[in-house]
């Protein structure tokens, strides 16, 4: 496209929805760490200056797509079935939803991952502001998700569950993709497969230890 100021609110939210549509794509086709302002402002078919008017940093651009995945996220977990059961049997399907619908979700994954150690550098104050008052809503919907399907939690367990899916989700991701020269040390020495991570294996085991751990404490 041949460029042209967006002038108005909505030719801005337009373009903005550009750029996080190309970035999106992107992720589909690599990981956050390859992908570059200057990939994504050809992808636009912008210079790197027009993309900069609209976000102030590749890492700006990443975050808003970070919480647009989330938002997704969510909306895909509010619209499972879950029926009822036992504690046990409830914990266990909430386990399973988050990590089977995490793994589906590898962008996000990739994001969260890269979130604290990369992606909130290079930014403003207020992006940050703006970004971290978006999560923190996300997070709120989350632990009422959580909520909802174990009452027997409470708010405060709730919460420290969500918290510990989403720090485990942040070391597992990386964990269990590592790069080509480790894969071939497994290959050759079978004895180290036990160091392999599977990530929704790890997701599900640690919301269900540590769902059941929270509720044996508040008995």
């Amino acid at each position: 496209m041949s460029f042209q100021r967006a002038r108005t609110d909505e030719q801005r939210g337009e373009r903005r929805r550009q750029i996080l549509a190309a970035a999106a794509a992107m992720l589909t086709e690599m990981p956050v760490a390859e992908l570059t302002l200057t990939a994504l402002s050809r992808r636009v078919c912008l210079a790197k200056a027009n993309v900069l008017r609209y976000f102030e940093s590749r890492e700006a651009v990443l975050l808003a797509l970070l919480e647009a995945e989330i938002a997704d996220w969510i909306a895909e977990l509010e619209s499972a079935a879950f029926p009822g059961g036992t504690v046990r049997e409830r914990g266990d399907r909430l386990a399973d939803l988050l990590a089977t619908s995490l793994v589906r979700r590898p962008a996000l994954c990739d994001l969260v991952s890269a979130q604290s150690t990369v992606l909130e550098h290079n930014i403003s104050a207020e992006t940050a502001l703006q970004h971290k008052r978006a999560v923190h809503r996300y997070l709120e919907t989350l632990v009422r998700f959580a909520g909802t399907h174990l009452p027997e939690l409470g708010d405060e367990d709730a919460a420290a569950l969500m918290q510990t899916v989403m720090l485990v989700a942040v070391a597992a991701w990386p964990a269990s993709r590592p790069p080509q020269a480790v894969l071939d040390a497994y290959a050759a020495d079978p004895a180290l497969g036990v160091m392999c991570v599977d990530f929704a294996d790890v997701v599900r085991r640690a919301v269900e230890m540590t769902a059941s751990g929270l509720l044996a404490r508040g008995q």
